[in-house]
């Protein structure tokens, strides 16, 4: 059985991160620690917490080992993107000018048409979820493009913004109760 001593400020450490942590799996690593530390056997802590008491004893084997760091939950990084990096500048190129400045005849972009102007212009076949996933890692919003706010007559704009306060100002003013 593996002895867990904390000190004071490992303690506090421990606390800390298992109060400030949103994830339930980092608390319960956490919590295993903090048994361990008051005596209580790995069986008992697995069945409290839910687990085989193997996944105890790799927690607070990791814990002993790394500290806190060992505790954290590591992801594996998982497949690259199909779509490479280099082609976030030409993705967004086109979705700042829109359909018709590629030549198609359609009003907005679609992830699903995105993805096949891609497959047309460099041969990268790639899905709409694809396409979507990329988009959002890089702030593009092919539906409802801000760019063209960016474009707009700032005298219009400062117009416009004047005649929907006095619009709501006068709403204000109307709608007086019984």
């Amino acid at each position: 059985m593996r002895r867990i001593r904390l000190t004071a400020t490992e303690q506090a450490q421990l606390e800390q991160l298992f109060k400030t942590t949103t994830d339930r799996r980092l608390r319960d690593r956490c919590q295993a620690v903090f048994m361990a530390h008051r005596g209580r056997k790995r069986k008992i802590i697995a069945q409290d917490l839910g687990v085989h008491r193997t996944t105890v004893r790799l927690w607070l084997q990791q814990y002993q080992d790394q500290g806190v760091e060992g505790l954290r939950i590591h992801w594996a990084p998982g497949q690259a993107g199909r779509i490479p990096e280099t082609f976030a500048s030409t993705i967004q190129g086109w979705v700042q000018e829109g359909p018709q400045g590629c030549g198609l005849n359609r009003a907005n972009w679609t992830y699903e048409a995105l993805a096949t102007h891609l497959y047309q212009t460099t041969g990268i076949e790639v899905k709409r979820t694809a396409m979507r996933v990329f988009c959002q890692r890089h702030d593009m919003r092919p539906y409802r493009p801000t760019y063209r706010y960016l474009r707009g007559n700032p005298e219009k704009q400062q117009a416009a913004q004047e005649e929907l306060a006095a619009l709501k100002k006068k709403r204000r003013q109307g709608s007086a109760c019984c």
